[in-house]
């Protein structure tokens, strides 16, 4: 349909703003089980004891939500062990991250980060009209901290630090991220997102809660779409020194994470030990990928997330082609490279045999 004239005038910032690629849903010839490996996906389903929270509260859900989020602040607030002064909640931690540029960011603001990483970070800057700053990870797909902190400037408000990052899989480690917050200015804020952080074996990685204790501009994310399984409820939460969670808090959707989420997120951290076996499964399966990796002669970065990440170059469209003829959907990221969630022990059996058919390139 054509638009009358005239058509009301939008924000020229938009003009920047580039589009989010979601990954594909899972197709597959006749007769194969088709797998969905393209979106980091926690390929279990609900605990039971979620469940069944879940279905009593489907009884309720004409009413809209506690818009606080009373409840669930409380008992995130006790399972980091902080007050719930600390605690603010948004859809997924990448709800989160729009709330931070939207508390911190004026236009002409930059937001630094590595790249690639989340492809959702460029979004939310322009969004704010802020300008992103992209850092290139090194030859080992690892963030360049020095040079994230070389890149700061009078009008940096954000610094993002992933990790594991997304979609590399690397890591931090604790001594490079206290040298770099060491030369981050205190009123820029640095932003911890950890949305894989309970997948993490590394003995160097740092403990994120602790560094944001004992740094005033430091803020952590997380969320319950990862290893929790909650993806499809929209759930994660920022842990923030008072101003800055008053400040995310301001700048939340009225109602924004629904009853479903809230009480699924509840149910979640009190079965936390049943979840963490689950992950611990998907951790097993992750090595058992990766040691067949390396053993078909591929030379990886080591992942500490539930993806793999296959730097291709020009041969990504050629190695996502054959995942798809095999019933896979990986996640192609143009020709910079190919994401792979670690998904069912089937899923990562196939994907193997694809490996060593196509090659190391």
């Amino acid at each position: 349909m054509t638009s009358p004239e005239p058509s009301p005038r939008l924000r020229a910032a938009l003009d920047t703003v580039p589009a989010y690629v979601p990954g594909k849903p899972a197709a597959a010839p006749a007769g194969v089980t088709a797998y969905k490996l393209s979106s980091n996906e926690n390929p279990y389903p609900p605990l039971d004891s979620v469940r069944v929270v879940l279905d009593k509260t489907l009884d309720v859900v004409n009413r809209y939500p506690d818009m606080a989020s009373v409840d669930l602040i409380a008992a995130i607030a006790a399972f980091v062990g902080c007050d719930p002064a600390n605690i603010a909640v948004g859809t997924g931690s990448v709800g989160i991250l729009g709330q931070i540029v939207q508390a911190t960011c004026e236009p002409g603001d930059e937001v630094v980060f590595a790249w690639r990483s989340f492809e959702a970070y460029p979004i939310v800057a322009a969004l704010a009209g802020a300008r992103s700053v992209m850092v290139p990870v090194d030859a080992d797909q690892r963030h360049q901290l020095d040079r994230m902190a070389d890149a700061i400037t009078d009008r940096t408000r954000v610094v993002i630090v992933c990790s594991p990052n997304n979609p590399t899989g690397t890591v931090v480690h604790r001594a490079e991220l206290e040298a770099f917050l060491a030369r981050v200015p205190r009123e820029v804020l640095v932003v911890l997102d950890e949305a894989y952080g309970e997948f993490v074996r590394d003995p160097d990685a740092p403990d994120t809660i602790d560094v944001w204790r004992r740094h005033g501009n430091v803020t952590v994310l997380r969320t319950f779409s990862k290893a929790y399984g909650l993806a499809g409820l929209r759930v994660g939460y920022a842990v923030a020194h008072e101003p800055v969670a008053a400040a995310l808090r301001k700048c939340a959707v009225p109602f924004g994470v629904n009853t479903l989420a809230q009480v699924a997120a509840i149910a979640s951290l009190e079965a936390r030990d049943e979840l963490m076996t689950r992950v611990a499964a998907l951790v097993a399966e992750r090595e058992r990928v990766q040691a067949g990796l390396a053993a078909a002669g591929w030379a990886l970065a080591p992942s500490e997330a539930n993806f793999v990440w296959f730097p291709l170059g020009g041969h990504s469209a050629d190695f996502a082609a054959a995942c798809e003829a095999a019933g896979l959907m990986v996640r192609r990221y143009g020709d910079d490279g190919v994401r792979v969630t670690i998904g069912e022990t089937d899923a990562n059996s196939r994907f193997l045999e694809v490996c060593r058919a196509f090659g190391p390139r």
